[in-house]
């Protein structure tokens, strides 16, 4: 059946359209900004703003980024990182949800407490690089991938996950003699694609965003992770620790800078950039059936 609009009803879709679109121009223009300015001269941009004039562009900036050492071996770290903390994240939350979901789990209740209390009481930064330099991990990689390997928010949300699947497809496939690590293994998981993807984008993405961990805990640059090396070019406007003293060689050394500002973010803006469409799908109906209890 075929509700012909009233004029209210267009005009608070006219209304709505119009927030929508300069919603978009709010989000779009920046980017947009960003990807143009890659290319352009620092003073030409800083003169003359986006300009159309084609000898103003040029791929210096990325030439420089793909031939800088520290640039390519932070990516190389930066995806490294992301990657392992992501695949040791989903594989303990979903581990760990899995079995707090099942009732007659002996406890359950324990457990779960005791997961919940450190969600509201941390042993704050010095304890936590107390703790890290005790065990061996300071200037490791595993400094970056082990503390914050565990998720108790996203346990929870797992669990409501699994607790939303049909207890007889369990009874079903233990009468066929199947074990709980079959269960799980050839049934639970399958059916747990949305939530599990869900937990792997939001894990790549704060752990490729994250730069102050490295900080911290790391002190050979070698190990330095991307945005950490972005961190020296855009706030401390250092592309090479190397000394210079005169006038001239500070400013090459800040056009430098800035050739290399945008499209180092250009750069690293790029995995996310790809990943998240083929997550899409996955992330609305995970976000929405995880929460729905």
């Amino acid at each position: 059946m075929y509700f012909k609009p009233t004029r209210f009803d267009k005009f608070v879709l006219t209304i709505n359209y119009t927030l929508l679109f300069l919603a978009v121009l709010i989000v779009v223009f920046p980017l947009l900004y960003v990807v143009l300015g890659s290319f352009m001269e620092p003073t030409a941009l800083l003169n003359k703003g986006i300009s159309f004039d084609p000898s103003d562009y040029h791929i210096e900036g990325y030439k420089m980024i793909l031939t800088n050492e520290a640039m390519t071996r932070g990516f190389i770290n930066a995806v490294f990182y992301s990657v392992s903390f992501t695949l040791i994240q989903v594989v303990v939350c979903v581990c760990a949800g899995y079995p707090l979901s099942i009732d007659n789990f002996v406890g359950r209740k324990f457990f779960m407490t005791i997961f919940l209390i450190t969600m509201f009481f941390g042993g704050g930064l010095i304890p936590t690089f107390l703790l890290v330099k005790s065990l061996g991990m300071l200037d490791t990689v595993w400094a970056l991938i082990l503390p914050g390997a565990v998720s108790v928010w996203n346990i929870i949300i797992a669990r409501t996950f699994f607790k939303g699947i049909p207890k007889e497809l369990n009874e079903a496939a233990k009468v066929d003699g199947a074990s709980e690590f079959r269960i799980f293994y050839q049934i639970i998981v399958p059916l747990s694609k949305p939530i599990i993807f869900v937990f792997a984008l939001w894990a790549f993405v704060g752990q490729w965003n994250a730069f102050f961990d490295a900080m911290i805990y790391l002190d050979d640059k070698k190990l330095y992770p991307l945005q950490l090396v972005l961190r020296s070019i855009l706030i401390q406007n250092q592309v090479d620790p190397s000394n210079m003293v005169d006038i001239q060689a500070m400013n090459e050394l800040k056009r430098l800078s800035e050739i290399m500002k945008y499209a180092s973010i250009v750069i690293s803006s790029l995995p996310l950039i790809i990943m998240y469409p083929f997550f899409q799908k996955y992330f609305e109906k995970g976000v929405l059936v995880g929460s729905l209890k």
